[in-house]
């Protein structure tokens, strides 16, 4: 790969409006992950019509509104971190990238902690998507939109479309990730925090790898991270030139493209029997209705911040998006705690409305304790445990 890469000229200032946007994605997570039960999807008949209605509109909304695009959202803001590490760094005529090798494998080990709790970990995938990108951090730009292209038609399930093509009773891409979750049921529903560490450790790794695959989250992790590289490159957070005009375009621009892509995404799908084109161009189409979402609340949040009073309030998230590795470790602490059967089991007597109370009242929880802590400190526990680590024998 032809390197062609000259450190920015302006300094990487902290940009607050990254930090709100860190904030509420992993709010957004977090809702999506009680509303799982940590991964366990194991919940209790509602008592009536009533509540069954109530819970099944309330899970509806809440993965509409947020899932898969508060992953997108999460994704996108690891890049651009990436990128101002590195150029920080490449100011100063260091090279970056080794320490960033060094820097991943210390998220494996997070994410191998993460796995002693909770068996939907991310932090393994994206330590290892991490070591993708940086072939790409001192890549042209023009090589990096073409990878960005290429990674937006997703390649494998183009592969798996024209293999349905031509033989209609081909299979989809499986690779059997059901059978690991599967596993992980009794250690949740009836074991010991030792028993849900060790399935967490033995199932959990594989289960998610294969998972993302099979889901097309590895290369989606690819083009998010690289999409987060070319937003710190063009400094497009920056209230600079005509940044806010282009931000009000890809609002526009997103919201119609939703709008095209929602019914695509509902009805196409369906309309081929072949399972490897029906499933292939429904994990595309949802890929590009969760981007093009993803885009219109990143374009909305930085216009109102940048815009309106409503920055007053915004910036009040800022501390929580800052502290985003703790607020996800302890999530997974906490929410395997309160519904697994170790803790306090409460998959046995929660439904998704009262899941969803319930994780409104962990966010808030988490959001004062954020407030608070970052009032005293200059890192949350959590990221001071990983910068301290990152540059270990060496003063930044």
């Amino acid at each position: 790969m032809k390197y062609c890469y000259t450190p920015s000229a302006r300094p990487n200032s902290r940009i607050d409006v990254a930090d709100i946007l860190r904030g509420v994605a992993i709010a957004g997570i977090i809702l999506i992950h009680f509303q799982e039960q940590m991964n366990f999807f194991l919940f209790p008949e509602p008592k009536n019509e009533l509540w069954a209605s109530i819970n099944t509109k309330v899970w509806d909304s809440i993965f509409f509104l947020l899932a898969g695009k508060m992953y997108a959202i999460f994704s996108v803001l690891f890049g651009l971190s990436f990128f101002i590490q590195h150029d920080n760094q490449a100011q100063k005529g260091i090279d970056f990238r080794p320490r960033f090798v060094w820097r991943m494998f210390l998220l494996m080990l997070l994410g191998t902690f993460d796995l002693l709790f909770y068996n939907g970990d991310i932090l393994f995938i994206y330590a290892v998507c991490g070591l993708l990108v940086i072939p790409f951090i001192r890549a042209s730009n023009k090589m990096i939109w073409f990878f960005i292209g290429l990674m937006l038609i997703q390649p494998v399930e183009l592969i798996y479309l024209i293999k349905g093509i031509i033989d209609p009773s081909a299979t989809p891409l499986y690779l059997n990730s059901g059978m690991y979750y599967g596993g992980l049921i009794e250690s949740q529903s009836s074991g010991t925090l030792i028993d849900v560490a060790e399935a967490g450790l033995k199932l959990g790794l594989p289960a998610n790898f294969l998972w993302a695959i099979e889901n097309g989250r590895m290369t989606q992790n690819v083009l998010f991270f690289l999409t987060g590289i070319m937003l710190g490159r063009t400094r497009l957070f920056y209230n600079e030139g005509n940044n806010l005009k282009i931000w009000k375009k890809i609002l526009i621009g997103s919201a119609a493209a939703f709008a095209v892509l929602l019914p695509l995404y509902k009805f196409i799908p369906g309309m081929f029997e072949a399972p490897c084109i029906s499933n292939s161009l429904s994990v595309a189409l949802n890929m590009w209705k969760n981007f093009a979402m993803m885009f219109f609340y990143v374009a909305g949040i930085t216009l109102l911040y940048y815009n309106t009073s409503a920055k007053n309030w915004l910036i009040k998230i800022a501390p929580y998006g800052r502290m985003s590795l703790t607020n996800y470790l302890t999530q997974s602490i906490f929410g395997a705690l309160l519904f697994y059967n170790w803790g306090f089991g409460l998959f046995r007597h929660f439904g998704h409305t009262a899941d969803f109370a319930l994780a409104i009242v962990f966010v808030a929880l988490q959001f004062l304790f954020c407030t608070w802590w970052m009032k005293h400190h200059k890192r949350g526990p959590f990221e001071q445990l990983w910068y301290s680590a990152t540059w270990l024998g060496k003063k930044k």
